[in-house]
């Protein structure tokens, strides 16, 4: 069984957090006991931080140029990722399906075979979820790789966060939020280190709650269509919690509407009519995304598979379906693990809670979390504040009550998470404890502990790899030998087809048959052997391949000539060399 955030576990819950937290709570103590320590350095930089913030644009530059540099530095040690998680590999069956042209595949004929998990096969061949990852991994896989897209989508994502608290704080903190994004969001961990998203969802978040004070501040239809693409690309990216995120957003923009002292035409030219052609732009195009993928546009792909293959509610609170069979055998044991976990976190809810709110905070803030714990009371009485603070609670409510949860499940939430955590330190900086200013220290302390995580990952990283430990934290030896094999097949001369022998007891999150866009024309088809199920059509099909076989669960992964039964006295291990 695996928990709510399986690929993001052995990331913000390894030694290094406890590390991390010793470092900030020594920091801690030497503020308090010296809050001026190094006063006049930090001045320094604190000066020159003061004059760089200024130059909003080059800001917004210099932090996506360093989240991609300093990302791009880290590949001698953390390598680009091999897709290991079901989500992964749907999302890159979307962007090779874009960068082919095309919204969705016609159906397979012998789509039984390559059935598998989050993919739609009928009425058409599709991944499951939204656009909008599909998209950046598109554009990814024409520049060279689908992971310079997840790149390049962090890189805005630090840029439009960055761009966001500068429309609700002062350049200064704008900046050092930004910088802080960079570190904790464009290295070591999953959103840069995998492709099953985040950063495209935080962009959306980040442009409208970056648009929403610059329209009300000063309506233009720049900030109106700036609103409108947020919201087009939470709809496209994660519309439910999206829905959510907007909706604190939705009522504050409807009361500014009626009581803002700007003319009515003025309000329907500048702000109204912009968002309203992207709203409707947007609408329009998911109808007709959902009716090219499932033949009816109100009709989601993600609800059509929810239909055919969960075992469990989308919501906590709701009753599971009927227990169901499958002829895939991996597609009835996952149904059943679901089930399980539906059960354990419907029993366990507190318990589901508080791991759930740990998670968040741990992955998105790490030290600076004491910020807005420290200085709470005056968030709370902080006007300005309050919009983000209702954003903030009733998304994690929803986040609360939904079956399965992973952290990029608030991705929208990013950039209000910072803005609430950056305008606690500015906050706590004021703090004076019998005339001592012991704020100042505090707030230094945690910016260096921020800081001094970056080199720790790195160290813990190197001391990793010489113990022989993989290099990304979550990597699974069994998804790196079928990226391994992947690439062997790649350098053999034809065409190949791979039939997949899993075991009774195959773990189901390491599925391994996944196919391109177009598969007829691939180097390599992935098949499964269904028990009971006669492989004949599908080697007429694919008649001119090369047939192999694999049996992931064995100790040595390696591919074989192809043979009836695995126990064949005829199959020789002809495995390439």
């Amino acid at each position: 069984m695996v928990t709510d955030t399986s690929p993001v576990v052995s990331s913000v819950r390894s030694s290094l957090v406890y590390v991390g937290a010793a470092v900030l709570l020594v920091a801690v103590a030497l503020a308090w006991y010296a809050p001026l320590f190094g006063d006049r350095f930090f001045k320094r930089v604190e000066k020159v931080g003061k004059g760089m913030a200024r130059h909003k644009t080059l800001v917004l530059i210099g932090i996506a140029t360093a989240a991609i540099l300093v990302r791009v530095s880290l590949l001698g040690l953390v390598p680009v990722p091999v897709p290991e998680m079901h989500d992964e590999f749907s999302y890159l069956l979307a962007g090779d399906t874009f960068a082919h042209g095309r919204l969705s595949n016609p159906p397979h004929p012998m789509w039984v075979f390559l059935d598998t998990i989050h993919v739609n096969q009928q009425p058409t061949y599709m991944s499951k979820y939204p656009p909008a990852q599909g998209a950046v991994l598109a554009l990814g896989q024409k520049l060279g790789h689908p992971w310079i897209g997840v790149l390049l989508s962090v890189a805005a994502m630090c840029a439009a966060v960055a761009w966001m608290l500068q429309g609700w704080l002062p350049p200064g903190w704008a900046l050092l939020g930004g910088i802080l994004v960079v570190l904790r969001l464009s290295t070591f961990n999953y959103w840069i280190d995998s492709y099953w998203g985040g950063a495209v969802a935080a962009v959306g978040g980040a442009l409208v709650m970056g648009a929403l004070p610059r329209l009300f501040h000063r309506p233009r239809p720049r900030y109106a269509l700036l609103l409108g693409a947020g919201l087009a690309i939470l709809a496209n990216s994660r519309p439910v919690e999206g829905l959510l995120f907007s909706l604190p957003v939705a009522f504050v923009a409807c009361a500014w509407l009626v009581k803002a002292r700007v003319a009515w035409h003025s309000k329907l030219a500048k702000v109204i009519l912009p968002l309203a052609v992207v709203l409707v732009a947007v609408g329009a195009f998911l109808g007709y995304y959902n009716w090219r993928g499932t033949g009816s546009p109100t009709l989601f792909p993600y609800v059509l598979y929810q239909r055919a293959h969960f075992e469990s509610p989308p919501l906590l609170f709701l009753p599971p379906p009927a227990p169901r069979h499958f002829l895939n055998p991996q597609f009835t044991d996952y149904g059943e693990e679901q089930r399980a976990e539906y059960s354990d976190r419907r029993a366990h809810f507190l318990r589901t809670c508080w791991t759930r709110a740990a998670d968040l905070s741990i992955f998105f803030c790490g030290p600076l979390l004491v910020a807005p714990i420290l200085t709470l009371p005056w968030l709370a009485r902080d006007r300005r504040m309050r919009l983000l603070g209702v954003q903030l609670l009733l998304s994690l409510l929803g986040l609360l009550v939904v079956s399965a949860y992973f952290v990029h499940y608030a991705a929208p939430l990013t950039a209000t998470i910072f803005a609430l955590a950056m305008q606690g330190m500015r906050h706590l900086r004021r703090w004076q404890y019998h005339g001592r200013r012991i704020g100042i220290g505090v707030t230094r302390a945690i910016v260096v502990t921020c800081i001094a995580l970056v080199p720790g990952h790195i160290a813990k990283t190197m001391l990793d790899a010489h113990r022989g430990i993989a290099r990304i934290a979550w990597s699974n030896p069994q998804m790196v030998a079928r990226a391994r094999i992947a690439q062997q097949l790649e350098a053999m001369p034809g065409e190949q087809l791979v039939i997949v022998r899993y075991a009774p007891a195959h773990d189901v999150h390491r599925e391994w048959v996944y196919n391109s866009a177009d598969v007829d024309h691939a180097k390599i088809v992935w098949a499964r052997e269904i028990p009971g199920v006669d492989l004949q059509p599908l080697r007429e099909y694919f008649h001119n391949r090369k047939v192999w076989t694999v049996d992931p669960d064995s100790t040595d992964v390696q591919l074989r000539a192809w043979a009836e039964s695995p126990g064949a006295a005829q199959q020789e291990d002809r495995s390439p060399k």
